[in-house]
């Protein structure tokens, strides 16, 4: 993508996340919906919610859109998300033909879960200054349960760490760069080759962060289980297989946190 495009979509969210109140409620979470301005993972009145205002929206594929989220987005913004959209998908396809070779298996496996109806969903995310940012978390420590996740760090505020060997590990925003994580859904599809990785958000008392994330999953219809492929190489299978639908209604009856979800799925 252009840096010019990136720049655009990174100003058209700040100017989307500044509207007044009165135009973010007409954006509002409908009950038992996560779509629009609110929080995700809510399951009881008694957890912590992380110190960030969230905006989810599904884009791919089209017939999935809400119809009192995407068409409502204020222009021009509802433009800029449709380009930036198709283009991060072209992207996910790119990066999952070159995981298929780098697994030695067949585009083929691969394209089967993640074809044209896989399911794009995007999660723009606003963390305010907070007073006392050793007191909250920005975003609670998790892995994405998606396959592929592509970050756009629309500030370029620092915020966003990594665990790696029991640490959290800043990862430093680059100018017009994404961050791509790989997600649960690929650590089982892969049989546990390709790793999810955890992360988290922090907040500071001076400076806003935002972030827009882009997820990729397997299309509605289909399992999410080990590729059979590499279960034979491996000669076991490390993990169940279930419906998209089942899977995705396990994950929202649960609090976000850690790599939990992903030791449900074990065998």
């Amino acid at each position: 993508m252009e840096s010019g495009f990136l720049d655009k979509i990174k100003s058209e969210i700040q100017d989307f996340f500044n509207l007044p109140m009165e135009e973010k409620k007409k954006l509002w979470q409908q009950p038992g919906d996560l779509e629009g301005f609110g929080q995700a993972f809510v399951v009881s009145e008694e957890q912590k919610l992380d110190w960030a205002d969230l905006f989810i929206l599904t884009t791919h594929p089209v017939e999935l859109r809400r119809d009192h989220v995407f068409p409502k987005l204020p222009l021009p913004l509802r433009d800029t998300v449709e380009t930036y959209s198709d283009g991060l998908k072209s992207i996910a396809k790119i990066l999952f033909a070159k995981m298929a070779i780098a697994l030695n298996i067949t585009p083929e496996e691969m394209e089967k879960f993640f074809d044209d109806d896989l399911v794009q969903r995007l999660r723009m995310n606003y963390y305010p200054p907070c007073p006392q940012p050793d007191q909250v978390i920005g975003l609670t420590p998790h892995s994405d349960t998606t396959g592929l996740t592509i970050l756009l760090q629309v500030n370029e505020v620092e915020g966003l760490q990594i665990k790696k060997d029991g640490k959290w590990l800043p990862v430093k925003p680059l100018p017009n760069a994404f961050v791509v994580n790989v997600g649960d859904m690929i650590e089982i599809m892969t049989n546990g080759t390709y790793r999810s990785i955890e992360h988290r958000g922090v907040v500071n008392s001076e400076k806003e962060r935002l972030s827009v994330a882009a997820f990729h999953n397997v299309g509605m219809g289909k399992e999410v289980g080990p590729m059979r492929s590499l279960v034979e190489r491996q000669k076991a299978a490390f993990f169940k297989t279930v419906s998209i639908e089942e899977y995705f209604n396990g994950l929202f009856s649960r609090e976000l946190g850690g790599k939990s979800y992903l030791d449900v799925m074990r065998i």
